[in-house]
């Protein structure tokens, strides 16, 4: 079977290269001319465990090929960004674009997927009426619905096999093609359904997350007020059977918590006040924490902030969203200088590799995302590269002991 993959990012490049694997012909089609010669050379521009040996070995079989045009083939997976607008609308510009390049390749008996997670609709109301401008009918001479992806970054190609999936069609026809697509390479069960749930489930299932988030992040500040320790509360909350309280942090990042829940905002804004409320109190984490770092420097002349992980999760290269990204420009606005450090991101503007040279001079160092490497930080080092020795951790991650014995003043979030 031919199948062409319309966008090679962090799901549509793992997707193709599992059809790729399991005896499809599988064409990659990106606009980015350095993705697809990448592909081609049997390389990638990202992240992800397992990732490039993948690649190396489909490409080398030519069993997977780069494009910057679509062409025909029997199957169209759209895997496009839907991001959202400034003002938390969503933009289907890559998703309608990626549908009107299908249209001149259409052929009776293909099938036109949707993985790029949407709004409730999309299928029907913005796919459906450009695929029929070639006169085909849908459900009828082609077969159209949504199969969102449930993976997370880090483990995609052991989720995209082994996780459950949804099948969602325009009909129980197109339901039933999009689940035997699939059934080529993933274990997990998949269930089938209308186009329309499948894109709510999609979202529903990051939503549910938000709002969890959101609560820790409350009783967080509750907690600072009451000088209660949130970790502590958490921690034996959770030693109930029924209850499993999320943790706080610095804010929400990412391509699918910090935007889908928009998405239903956006459908149904009179009614979505509880996913409203989560976002905006998850949103506002940024600020939070930069008001927090303000009473840390108080008095302190020039302060120079170093935050350490600038990725939206630990042990990734990804920063889709990130609130950390967030927090810099709210400190740079107040006149803070900051200097970011992450293992994991190479070659950005912005944000070095050598902890040294961010260390140096710095009044407060903040831990933002809990990287492995920082559970073991030498406090003892770090505190003689700089002019205060402050710690701010907002993940409760590192040994605040080891850096209290090395002199640090350390503070948490989520305790006074």
């Amino acid at each position: 079977m031919k199948i062409c993959v319309i966008g090679l990012g962090y799901i549509g490049l793992p997707t193709a290269c599992m059809f790729a694997d399991h005896g499809n012909q599988v064409i990659g089609v990106d606009k980015k001319t350095a993705v697809v010669e990448a592909l081609n050379r049997g390389e990638i521009l990202i992240e992800e465990n397992g990732l490039p040996e993948l690649v190396k070995k489909v490409v080398s079989e030519g069993h997977l090929i780069g494009k910057e045009e679509v062409e025909e083939a029997d199957v169209f997976i759209i895997s496009v960004p839907t991001p959202i607008t400034e003002d938390k609308k969503s933009d289907m510009t890559y998703v309608e674009a990626a549908t009107r390049s299908v249209v001149p390749c259409l052929r009776k008996g293909n099938l036109v997927i949707l993985e790029s997670t949407s709004p409730v609709g999309t299928v029907d109301t913005l796919m459906l009426p450009i695929l029929e401008e070639t006169g085909l009918k849908a459900g009828v001479d082609f077969f159209l619905g949504h199969s969102p992806e449930r993976v997370i970054p880090g483990q995609i190609l052991n989720e995209l096999v082994n996780n459950n999936r949804i099948a969602g069609g325009l009909t129980p026809e197109c339901a039933k093609k999009i689940a035997d697509l699939y059934k080529c390479f993933v274990k997990g069960e998949i269930y089938e359904t209308d186009a329309r749930t499948a894109e709510l489930c999609k979202l529903s299932e990051n939503t549910f997350r938000d709002i969890n988030i959101a609560f820790a992040n409350e009783l967080a500040k509750i907690c600072e007020n009451l000088n209660i320790n949130v970790w502590e509360v958490i921690r034996l909350c959770n030693k109930h059977p029924r209850v499993n309280i999320h943790q706080p942090g610095p804010g929400v990042g990412g391509h699918c918590i910090a935007v889908d829940p928009w998405f239903i905002v956006e459908k149904e804004p009179s009614l979505a006040n509880m996913i409203h409320l989560a976002r905006t109190t998850n949103d506002g984490m940024p600020t939070f924490v930069a008001d927090r770092i303000a009473s840390i420097l108080d008095g302190i002349a020039d302060p120079k902030v170093t935050i350490l992980g600038v990725t939206y999760k630990p042990d990734v290269d990804d920063m889709r969203e990130s609130p950390i990204l967030h927090l810099e420009e709210i400190l740079r606005s107040r006149g803070v200088s900051v200097t970011a450090y992450d293992p994991f991101v190479i070659g950005k503007p912005g944000i070095t590799n050598d902890l040294d040279e961010a260390a140096k001079d710095s009044d407060l160092l903040l831990l933002g995302v809990h990287h492995h490497q920082f559970k073991e930080l030498d406090f003892e080092a770090l505190g003689k590269l700089m002019r205060h020795k402050n710690f701010f951790d907002t993940r409760n991650f590192a040994d605040s002991a080891r850096a209290e014995a090395a002199g640090f003043t350390c503070h948490l979030l989520g305790k006074n």
